[in-house]
């Protein structure tokens, strides 16, 4: 009985606090901070009625204030005011340090800096009565609850006021402004966040709802989803697409995004298409503010009443609703990706084979470090330049580099520590450093790094670590200290939605690649053929890429996705096997192989086991041979019988009797091998040297 009279003692005081106004408002730091002091008591950081002013506390404050404040413009998130202020209120109380006794208290507080506080202060402390309360999950509840309603934001007036946040968020999305400042970052005892996209717009502008422990990174929250190009706003049981959530919304019968916005007549990728569908409007009409209000309510009512603090999913406890694979079926749309994008280029004024494209984007997707060579003028980095303007959302999402013959170290791409001035950090001038940054905290989308003329400087000296980490997966260390110099870490690992595409023309200029380089990346050869540039010079026009902008961003995560998921070897891989028998490589080249034969059909379904061989080897095998007449003469005939079926004669190919463009087709496995194969063997005879690369 007694301590049902203190509880309701304490919450009355909590209610009439001793708070300043500012232009009509209530000053909200002694909420924020009590709530702090409730949330540190709750989480154990604080176990006595002691209260110091230590880092924990200070985040605390910083973390509640973003989440609870609505008038950030008028106030300003000082912890050290209100820490002070508190000993105004009968259970709050400062402790001095034992030397200071004496002074007078006012004459301590000369600034409210944490610092000097905590120079004159051991720390507050609270009536041992309140704190005894505060231990008990029920009693911190009811505090938090009167902190929140009295100063902070109540749950009547955010709902209430929440459709003209709405209204506000979609207005701002016919504008080019993705500031989030000015709008309400609370609802319901819920973090709300706003994203209108990160240096360019959105396709999908979104507004989250989260409770403590869920991001839009890594968790479950419900969520508006405004897709802007059909004027459809989803409320949806939102899911993480970083990360998978570790929980879910115990919810059956409900539709995808992805379903539902097929039923609409939307083809192609939907992002965020596995989160489910709460309520839909349509823009085009006015929105109900009472529907708007009520439908807002009930979905953040019942996300605040699940219960996260179960036990992981197991299989036996599965999700009872569909989740979209992360490698889907060759019946999904991703499969569209190569002939959407092809579209697209044609109608940029491109023009490439089908193969050639299937082979880009499938070695991407294998492994995210791919190099083009060929002919200058063929095409090579307007094919990368193309596939990164189309794939991605943002012009932040790409940089286009070109190589310089003087790049002798790793300071072109990752800058260097400034030996000058301590603690600071001198980024490259084209972005490379910032684009890597940037990839590393936009998990979803993909990044792309183009080199043009890669091989123009030394590839070993200015890319050696990026070599390295490809494979160890470590970091690459840019500087000694453990915070961050001017935005710049002590150290990065190259993130996995990061893609590598580096051009390479072959002239006396430029440099041969070490087997080091080649080992860790696909290389695909540009030939123009007589019929690609007759094709080209019947359609003539100007080139006009600005028509790939974003096209194909839909398809964004799902690539991303594919590209870092393990694939499964379930076809049958013994005709892998015994058409590359004999070939030597190593542990990595036989797992590239191996990822590549089932990547492939998920771009090109139709396509057969021996034609992605037959990419394989022209793409894996043949790049690293290069030598002497004496030395790849009988290497080169063998691999051209490797691509004849058995019982063929090599002495076409070998005496230059035939062209493999001539021959019937049923005489040969790998037509594209074969072709390369006798190229390189005719260099070889009139020039006693060959390489894959020719100039």
């Amino acid at each position: 009985m007694e301590s049902n009279k203190n509880l309701k003692d304490y919450l009355e005081k909590f209610s009439t606090l001793n708070t300043n106004k500012q232009q009509g408002k209530i000053a909200p730091h002694k909420a924020v901070l009590l709530l702090s002091v409730i949330d540190l008591i709750g989480k154990g950081d604080i176990q006595s009625n002691k209260v110091e002013l230590t880092d924990k506390l200070e985040s605390q404050y910083k973390l509640n204030w973003e989440k609870f404040v609505e008038n950030k413009d008028i106030f300003k998130p000082n912890i050290g005011a209100p820490y002070v202020h508190l000993s105004g209120e009968s259970f709050w109380k400062l402790i001095p340090k034992s030397s200071n006794k004496d002074v007078d208290l006012s004459a301590r507080i000369n600034s409210y800096s944490v610092n000097h506080l905590r120079s004159q202060f051991l720390h507050a402390q609270i009536e041992q009565e309140l704190f005894e309360l505060l231990l008990d999950s029920n009693s911190r509840e009811n505090f938090r609850e009167v902190l929140i309603s009295t100063y902070l934001i109540s749950k009547k007036s955010t709902t209430m006021k929440f459709y003209d946040q709405l209204l506000k968020f979609l207005e701002q999305t016919k504008t080019e402004s993705l500031q989030t400042s000015g709008y309400s970052h609370s609802y319901n005892n819920l973090l709300v966040k706003f994203g209108f996209g990160i240096g360019t717009r959105s396709q999908v502008p979104w507004i989250a709802f989260l409770r403590d422990g869920q991001t839009v990174q890594k968790g479950i929250y419900p969520g508006y989803l405004y897709y802007k190009q059909h004027n459809i706003l989803v409320l949806a049981y939102c899911f993480s697409v970083t990360n998978i959530p570790r929980d879910n919304w115990r919810i059956e019968n409900k539709q995808s995004i992805t379903d539902f916005m097929h039923n609409k007549g939307v083809i192609g990728e939907i992002r965020f298409g596995n989160s489910l569908v709460f309520k839909a409007y349509e823009v085009s009409k006015p929105l109900d503010e009472d529907t708007i209000n009520k439908d807002l309510l009930e979905i953040t009512d019942y996300y605040n009443s699940l219960d996260f603090n179960t036990d992981p999913i197991t299989n036996a406890n599965p999700i009872p609703f569909p989740v979209t694979p992360i490698i889907p079926p060759a019946s999904m749309p991703f499969t569209s990706i190569h002939s959407e994008f092809s579209k697209w280029l044609m109608e940029a004024k491109l023009v490439f084979n089908e193969t050639l494209v299937v082979r880009f984007i499938s070695s991407l997707l294998t492994k995210p470090f791919i190099i083009l060579t060929g002919l200058s003028g063929s095409g090579k980095t307007k094919l990368a330049q193309s596939f990164a303007m189309w794939l991605c959302e943002e012009k932040s999402q790409y940089c286009l580099i070109p190589v310089g013959a003087d790049w002798t170290n790793r300071e072109p791409l990752l800058g260097f520590p400034n030996a000058l001035e301590n603690k600071k950090y001198v980024k490259p001038d084209n972005r490379v450093l910032d684009l890597i940054l940037k990839a590393v905290e936009d998990k979803e989308r993909p990044y792309f790094l183009i080199l043009d003329e890669m091989n123009l400087s030394h590839v070993e000296r200015y890319f050696a670590d990026f070599l390295s980490t490809m494979e160890s997966k470590g970091e690459i260390f840019l500087h000694e200290d453990s915070g961050d110099w001017d935005g710049v870490p002590p150290s990065i690992v190259l993130p996995k939605n990061l893609f590598i595409i580096g051009t390479v023309n072959i002239d006396e200029t430029t440099y041969m690649f070490s087997p080091k380089v080649l080992d860790r990346a696909n290389t695909i050869e540009f030939r123009v053929t007589e019929r690609e540039i007759e094709k080209f010079l019947d359609n003539p026009g100007n080139l006009d890429l600005e028509v790939l902008k974003g096209k194909g961003a839909e398809f964004g995560s799902t690539f991303v996705n594919i590209a870092n998921e393990p694939v499964s070897y379930q076809n049958s891989i013994e005709e892998i096997n015994i058409a590359l028998s004999g070939a030597e490589f190593g542990y990595r080249t036989a797992s590239e192989i191996q990822r590549f034969t089932q990547i492939v059909p998920l771009l090109f379904p139709d396509t057969n086991t021996s034609e992605i061989i037959d990419y394989a080897i022209l793409q894996k095998l043949l790049p690293k041979v290069h030598g002497s007449k004496r030395k790849l003469e009988p290497v080169l005939i063998e691999l051209i019988k490797m691509c004849l079926m058995d019982g063929v004669s090599t002495s076409n190919y070998t005496t230059g009797k035939a062209q493999v463009e001539t021959l019937d087709l049923k005489d040969i496995k790998y037509p594209l091998s074969l072709e390369k194969i006798v190229r390189m063997y005719n260099n070889l005879v009139q020039n006693s040297f060959t390489s894959f690369a020719e100039a």
